[in-house]
């Protein structure tokens, strides 16, 4: 890519898309091409087509799509298969019919199997059943995958798709319905923290910014503390309003025994930018494992982002105790569903290719958490990356 070239980011407002428009900023790219959803909507193939041809981009980012948590994931499913689908293949075909030099597919990796090896490497795509609880969302992102293959395949494209880790950092999703582990632990900390010291002015500004359920800090205390305990910040004294929280408990979703691995969002824009930047299908595809029976196909051209390393929810949930400052106790809600037990990514590849991760999680939750408290954006209706 040159400095001048035509860049568009799909999804440049949301956790990943934001991230990958800031590091092209600061890289000197000068011709960046956004649209909000509200601007264009990438389910209509018929305003896709006609975005294409008016903006010729030379370059694509396709980092929009319907995203969530656990919950999310399984109350949505019709959703989440189908506004992914219409999202990417919308915008997949169109870069091939507008002759789009080179395009990045992001995904997630929960297309793998749930029970995959550890680490997981991208030949591991296909190999077993899916978790059931984002299979929709997976299947989806799978499709993307095969589509950038295949039109490479078929036609001679450049597209490439990446699966990033677990994802946080600024403009994340707090929501406490349908965000993901990360930051429904600060935010649920942050506003634990508030009752035990009696500090409603934060509370009420905590939900000034992002209102729970249409509920925001204008409500009497009741309503509050009655919406807080409905999703796991509750005290031991709840009808107390007047007298101040005496304790705190705040629930995590599982047993706490689930691992997961975490990236920090700006440094997978970095890897996104440096691909886009250095790195062609060509050059992944010589880094494939090939079997003697197979060697004819070409299969799993996606990359990995990630650390290669691995954090259960209980020890994450205790670092975000220290780095918020709870004193009140956790619960492990053992009736919530834990999700796979393991996700942790082979990076090999993108090692290889010249890529890999800087910032430690505890460095990431400390920034997150202050940008967190500082942050002016609601929210909650934020479902696109």
């Amino acid at each position: 890519m040159k400095l001048d070239s035509r860049i568009y980011i799909a999804g440049h407002e949301g956790l990943v898309g934001s991230a990958i428009y800031s590091t092209l900023k600061k890289k000197g790219y000068t011709r960046l091409i956004t649209r909000t959803h509200k601007d264009l909507d990438l389910i209509d193939c018929l305003a896709v087509e006609d975005f294409f041809e008016a903006e010729k981009p030379e370059y694509v980012f396709l980092a929009a799509a319907r995203v969530g948590g656990i919950v999310a994931n399984n109350t949505y499913r019709a959703e989440f298969i189908y506004e992914n689908l219409m999202i990417q293949t919308n915008v997949i075909h169109y870069s091939y019919l507008n002759e789009v030099k080179k395009l990045m597919f992001l995904g997630s990796t929960c297309i793998y199997p749930k029970e995959s090896p550890q680490p997981i490497k991208e030949e591991a795509l296909l190999t077993g059943e899916l978790e059931y609880t984002n299979e929709p969302y997976a299947i989806a992102k799978i499709a993307g995958i095969k589509m950038c293959e295949s039109y490479n395949l078929q036609y001679g494209t450049n597209f490439i798709a990446v699966m990033p880790t677990n994802l946080y950092g600024p403009r994340d999703n707090f929501h406490l319905e349908t965000s993901h582990v990360l930051p429904a632990l600060i935010r649920k900390m942050h506003l634990g923290k508030a009752l035990e010291e009696n500090n409603w002015e934060a509370v009420r500004d905590d939900l000034n910014r992002r209102p729970i359920e249409g509920l925001d800090g204008s409500q009497g205390k009741k309503d509050i503390l009655e919406i807080l305990k409905k999703y796991g910040i509750s005290s031991n004294s709840q009808s107390e309003v007047n007298e101040g929280v005496k304790e705190v408990s705040v629930e995590i979703w599982g047993s706490g025994q689930p691992l997961r691995e975490f990236l920090w969002s700006e440094e997978m824009a970095d890897a996104c930018v440096f691909l886009m930047e250095n790195r062609d299908f060509g050059d992944i595809i010589s880094l494939r494992e090939v079997s003697e029976e197979r060697n004819q196909e070409i299969r799993n051209t996606h990359i990995n982002i990630g650390t290669g390393r691995e954090i259960s929810i209980a020890h994450l949930a205790e670092i975000t105790r220290v780095i918020v400052g709870l004193r009140g106790k956790l619960h492990f809600n053992t009736d919530k569903p834990d999700g796979a037990l393991r996700k942790l990514t082979d990076v090999s590849k993108l090692n290889a290719l010249g890529w890999k991760y800087e910032v430690e999680l505890d460095e990431g939750i400390y920034r997150l958490y202050k940008w967190y408290k500082s942050s002016i954006y609601n929210l909650e209706l934020t479902n696109r990356r």
